[in-house]
């Protein structure tokens, strides 16, 4: 068997989306430590893998026993052993058909950036759902003191979107497995589900939103509803005229805001007074 040239790096067929920060991480690696075959008994798997589910593993397992392990998993030294950063499905797949070894980049970093970087891939694979998300932005927020400015640099999105599915693990998972169950996975409808205060009220929006087949202005409106949200009456605005000895008539205008200047009324009365004119000849 003719033995192949060891190369280091990502293979060329490869593509990858990685911000600044994790491509800088790679290349600050010895080269010739980039790609390494690793036993695959040696490697675990990260205990706080944002993932909780690993999805169907067929179509993954039949390729790499096509084509083997394309793409190498981010490892990092952990007790003596390996710890999976970011590759766990392709790792649990080689484990199933029985490979002894798999191809790995071993990278030096803290507990804070292995995470990191595990969400990074995760999310730019698309591999998380909402909730895996949500609960992965808070672990970063309350175990390594991430703010969600810092948050949103990391992860190129805006911060008002990470606050939002911050917001969303808040969800207990009695309520989670019922939006599952009911295909409720949006983040604009979560995110309303999110904000009330009691879990049986959550529930209620969650029943409401499936049987009646909310729409988002209805799921919006029934969440306030639930709150008990009130809405403040707006001031506004009120000329009123009476002509003096004729009590039989009045004129009332109504504006959409609270102060009206004088001008305003007058421009008002002459539009009412040229619509007269026009319909009356």
């Amino acid at each position: 068997m003719k033995k192949r040239n060891r190369k280091t790096g990502l293979p060329e067929s490869v593509n990858m989306r990685h911000d600044d920060h994790f491509v800088d991480l790679i290349s600050s690696q010895a080269p010739e430590n980039r790609i390494r075959q690793i036993s695959i008994n040696k490697i675990a798997p990260n205990p706080h893998q944002a993932r909780s589910e690993l999805g169907e593993m067929r179509d993954l397992i039949n390729s790499i026993k096509e084509k083997g392990v394309l793409e190498p998993i981010l490892v990092r030294l952990k007790n003596g052993d390996y710890e999976i950063i970011a590759g766990e499905r392709r790792y649990m797949a080689s484990k199933k058909i029985g490979l002894s070894e798999i191809p790995c980049i071993v990278m030096n970093v803290g507990d804070m950036e292995a995470m990191e970087i595990s969400l990074i891939e995760n999310l730019q694979r698309l591999d998380l759902d909402v909730f895996e998300e949500a609960d992965g932005l808070r672990y970063l927020a309350d175990n390594y003191g991430y703010n969600h400015e810092q948050i949103s640099k990391k992860l190129g999105k805006a911060r008002s979107t990470v606050t939002e599915i911050i917001s969303i693990s808040r969800i207990p998972e009695k309520i989670r497995k019922i939006c599952c169950d009911y295909g409720i996975m949006s983040r604009s409808t979560l995110l309303e589900i999110s904000k009330q205060r009691k879990d049986e009220d959550m529930e209620r929006l969650v029943n409401a939103i499936k049987q009646r087949e909310l729409r988002r202005e209805d799921t919006r409106k029934l969440s306030k509803e639930i709150k008990g949200y009130k809405r403040r009456p707006i001031k506004r605005y009120v000329y009123n005229f009476e002509p003096e000895g004729k009590k039989e008539c009045r004129v009332r205008i109504e504006f959409k805001k609270q102060k009206v200047r004088k001008e305003e009324i007058i421009k008002i009365l002459e539009m009412m007074l040229e619509k007269l004119k026009k319909n009356s000849e």
